[in-house]
């Protein structure tokens, strides 16, 4: 299953290091792949356990309908 959100809090290259530590840690085996210049995140994987770790991080994903 892929998840896509769009994370417009996440603004630099720190923030994308953050959300992917976070994506990794909640959800080890999955790709993932960030388009900072678009705040795109797309997760290989859980959505739920995705969104959940992208908020604890300290950001706002917004779902993107598939």
């Amino acid at each position: 299953m892929t998840a896509t959100f769009i994370v417009p809090d996440m603004t630099c290259g720190h923030c994308e290091k953050t959300v992917r530590g976070a994506l990794g840690e909640a959800l080890p085996n999955a790709a993932v792949t960030i388009d900072l210049s678009v705040h795109r995140v797309t997760v290989e994987g859980d959505a739920a356990k995705a969104e959940e770790a992208i908020r604890e991080a300290g950001y706002t994903p917004q779902p993107v309908a598939a």
